[in-house]
Formats: C-alpha cells, structure tokens, sequence
C-alpha cells in the first residue's frame, strides 16, 4: 500500500466516526439547507452557531485529496504543489453552498498612511478569520490560555481583537491538509469574492509572524478565477541577463476552478507575489470562496489577521432569497 493510500485510510477510519454525529442533510437542489437543530460550533466571539458539515459532505472530504499534487518549482525562488481539484468533484459545489451560507463575513475598512498622507481602505471582498497564535490555544470554557503554561492568557494579550477558534466545519478541512502538506496550521483566512468587481491586488504573505519559509495552502470554492503571480523585482545589474530575464517575465497564471488547492512553501512568499485581479463574463460573477490554512508564530498574527479581516464594520451573511451578501442584523437570520 503507497503512503498517500495508506493515510486516506487511516482518514477515512478516523472521519467516518466523526460523521455518524453530523446533522441529518438530504441533498436537494438547495445544498445550503442545514438544520439549526443539528450540532453546531459556537463560542461567545461568533454572531451566530456555526454548523457542522452534513454528513455527506464530511464522508466525500475524508476521501480528499482526490488528485496527486503536481510540484511546480521551475522558476527561480518558487516552490508549489498544485492539486487538481484536492476536493472530490462530487461534493465540491456543496461544499461552496455550505459555507457561503452559514459563515459570517465582514467588509472591512482601515486607514493607512503613506507619505504622510491618511487613506482609507475599502477591502474589495468580504473576509472572516479564525484562530490563534502558537503562543496561545483555546482551553476549557472557550478560555484563551498560555501554550507553554496552560494558564490563562494576561487580559491585556490581545487588546485590538477577540480571537475565536476555527468552526468544525472548517477544522476538519485544515486536519486533512496538514496530513497532505506535512505541514501544521492554526489560522484559517476565508474571503468571498462576490463577483468578477471583488479581487486582491499582487502580494505576498511574507510577514515576519510566519516564520522565514511559511507553507500557505489556499483553496478554491465556486467560480473559477485566475491567480496571477510574478517574481518580486530584482535590482538590476550591469551585465545580468537573469535579473532582466525575470523582471521582464510574463506572470504565471493559474486558472484555479472550484475544489483546487495549491500549497505555496518553501522561498515562495519571500520572493514571489500573488493576486486575484478582477475579471468580466464567464464564471466570475458566481461567487467564489478562498480558504486559506496559515500558522503565526507569535500574537503579532494574531492581532493582524483580525484587524485586516474582521475590523470593526458589521456583520454579513448570505440571504438565500435575494442570493447575495446583505447585513446579517437586516436580513433576520
């Protein structure tokens, strides 16, 4: 038996008697329908419960990844293992209903500054963020304790943000990831791009909390859209063809379709940029979810992922029957 079968079946086993506790889901051409009354994840921090995932969303996902991860590492400084789709086909759209419908989402604002000028920052996506630095983890009574000390955490820790835990619905996606990536993860980025207008401008996860070699495994849910990424510029020098044979390449494009994931490691983020730019016509204007699995090392993640995907704006959430995004004290949920 190969490594990769052997650790599905060893997944299958665990999940499967997970499984048997989720909420009853019937598939219907609504896959988002889930009971309130089935078992849910909840902490004083969420607007709402969370559900679980149905049953047969949770079976189909145990089964992941449902492709070989294809390395792709033949430009300078980059390090990716693409799979295509790691999500089964079969319940990948579900999957997209599922979340869109019972995550809450924000539309964040922030001021920078740059030369001494203040602008304000209208995030083109709706975000949420779940997690928890390493130098801290939830204990008992929804607590936020010391890692090395289990006591719990100085109340002045985290005094910008309330962090809260990542949902079961979530978490059980970020175990099987790190099975697959051999890597760990404590904080789940999710954006939803409503349509082509919603993008993210080239960057790079390259903050000093994530280590000097940070494994991102970033999946893709709905529409399909492209991601784009380049080399950072390299300084030019006289006579150096390598620096002007990058600065003048095309970007790399990727055209993620919904179940994909790809796992950028290694020297990736410190080299390269990555975007979503916007798009017209196609898919685009369907909906799309990104999840993103990440670790911070230290509580300057942690006060940074909730001040850039929570803020301090309100609270939204899917409204089925007008099916789009709409304040979640609006829309009666």
């Amino acid at each position: 038996m190969s490594p990769q079968a052997s650790k599905k079946r060893a997944l299958t086993e665990f999940f499967s008697s997970i499984s048997q506790k989720r909420a009853r889901y019937s598939p219907s051409t609504d896959s988002a329908i889930v009971s309130r009354d089935g078992p849910s994840s909840s902490h004083p921090t969420y607007p709402f419960p969370i559900p679980h995932l149905p049953s047969h969303i949770a079976e189909r996902i145990s089964e992941s990844p449902s492709s070989e991860g294809k390395i792709i590492d033949d430009q300078l400084d980059l390090d990716l293992l693409y799979f295509q789709p790691f999500v089964p086909k079969f319940v990948e759209k579900d999957l997209f209903e599922f979340l869109r419908s019972q995550l809450f989402f924000y539309r964040v604002q922030y001021k920078i500054k740059r030369g001494g000028i203040e602008t304000q920052i209208n995030t083109p996506r709706f975000t949420t963020v779940f997690g928890l630095d390493e130098t801290s983890k939830f204990g008992p009574d929804d607590l936020i304790i010391e890692t090395m000390t289990s006591k719990p955490v100085a109340s002045n820790k985290y005094p910008t943000c309330k962090p809260r835990p990542i949902p079961q619905c979530l978490d059980e996606l970020r175990k099987i990831t790190e099975v697959f990536t051999e890597s760990t993860y404590n904080f789940c980025l999710v954006n939803y791009y409503a349509n082509g207008s919603d993008s993210i401008s080239y960057h790079s996860d390259d903050e000093r909390f994530l280590g000097p070699h940070p494994a991102i495994a970033s999946f893709s849910l709905g529409a399909k859209r492209d991601f784009l990424m380049k080399h950072k510029p390299v300084p030019p020098k006289d006579g150096d063809p390598v620096a002007t044979e990058i600065n003048n390449a095309k970007p790399l494009k990727l055209p993620l379709a919904s179940g994909d994931m790809i796992l950028m490691r290694g020297k990736t983020q410190a080299n390269w940029l990555h975007s979503i730019p916007k798009r017209k016509g196609g898919e685009s204007d369907r909906g799309r979810i990104n999840i993103t699995f990440r670790k911070a090392m230290v509580k300057g993640g942690t006060e940074n992922y909730y001040q850039y995907n929570v803020g301090s704006g309100g609270v939204w959430n899917w409204d089925h029957k007008k099916q789009e995004m709409t304040l979640w004290q609006s829309n009666g949920v």
